[in-house]
């Protein structure tokens, strides 16, 4: 009895896919260090903002009790894209017995391809979160001085003068993001957590992170950053930014970063008739994005 293509197609595949799981989990997941991952069922995911009460009035004696009103603030818009990738091993080459080294090779190049893209789609909410061109719900960019309140007023996540990560800008970020304000303009007392930084500030955040003393001084003065516990998360280094001197304190702010994952990670495979190759493909479905600015305090470097 001959071997259809469609009956080795299924024999070459739990052999692909296994190498394909291998291969893709090799990389590093680094959008988890700042993405909070959801699952979704629809076509895109909105988040509303919800604007809540202001401060309670004082009550006095015999009188009635002052009423607040909640309110819809802005809306956010998650839109997923399909992201696919798919090689063909031809007729000759499974007949020359040439599947296990090419399959392999093939498969481990299409895992990484799969892999290294989730990582550049992620890393351009950062890339981008200086740029106009790029908005969240609220009409500005992630990082902006002129972040709108629903109450009036706006509010800042980013220094007045961008300036490059040291003590000084770091401590000035803790004590802005600590005095952060909701849409009521009251304020929420948030703490930076965790920076972003790109490879060549690894070395810069790791001294003024770890180091018992202040940085650069031959006194005895402590670093208050370190023996405050403050930065509790320390710090990640994300391989696709591409600002070499841009940094990124995230904060305890829910609902700041979000990955929706619409279809999981799947491979497939099937033989074509008319070519007799045998092709392999790969597919997911996500989208990132953010809701609340809050979620990062951010500088582009001097």
């Amino acid at each position: 009895m001959a071997i259809s293509r469609s009956q080795l197609a299924k024999e070459l595949e739990p052999g692909l896919n296994a190498l394909f799981g291998m291969e893709y989990a090799r990389y590093e997941s680094q959008h988890a260090e700042i993405f909070e991952t959801e699952s979704s069922d629809r076509a895109f995911e909105e988040e509303t903002m919800i604007v809540g009460f202001g401060n309670a009035k004082t009550k006095t004696e015999g009188q009635g009790v002052a009423y607040d009103s909640a309110s819809e603030g802005f809306t956010s818009r998650y839109s997923h894209e399909t992201i696919a990738l798919a090689f063909a091993l031809t007729e000759e080459a499974i007949e020359d017995n040439l599947y296990d080294r090419l399959g392999a090779r093939y498969t481990k190049a299409l895992a990484r391809s799969m892999a290294h893209t989730k990582q550049v789609k992620a890393a351009s909410v950062l890339n981008n979160a200086f740029s106009s061109s790029f908005t969240g719900g609220d009409g500005v960019a992630l990082v902006s001085t002129a972040h709108p309140l629903s109450g009036g007023g706006t509010f800042s996540n980013r220094p007045s003068t961008y300036s490059d990560l040291n003590e000084t800008s770091l401590e000035d970020a803790l004590i802005s993001v600590s005095t952060f304000v909701d849409d009521r303009n009251m304020v929420i007392a948030l703490q930076g957590k965790k920076l972003v930084v790109p490879p060549q500030l690894q070395f810069v955040v790791d001294r003024l992170l770890q180091t018992p003393g202040r940085v650069s001084t031959s006194d005895n003065d402590i670093n208050s950053i370190k023996n405050m516990g403050m930065v509790s998360e320390g710090y990640t280094v994300n391989n696709f930014l591409t600002d070499n001197d841009a940094w990124f304190l995230m904060t305890d702010c829910p609902d700041g970063f979000k990955h929706f994952e619409r279809s999981a990670l799947s491979t497939s495979m099937e033989g074509d008739f008319d070519t007799g190759n045998v092709r392999f493909k790969a597919r997911e479905r996500y989208s990132f994005g953010f809701s609340n600015p809050r979620a990062v305090f951010a500088s582009q470097g001097a």
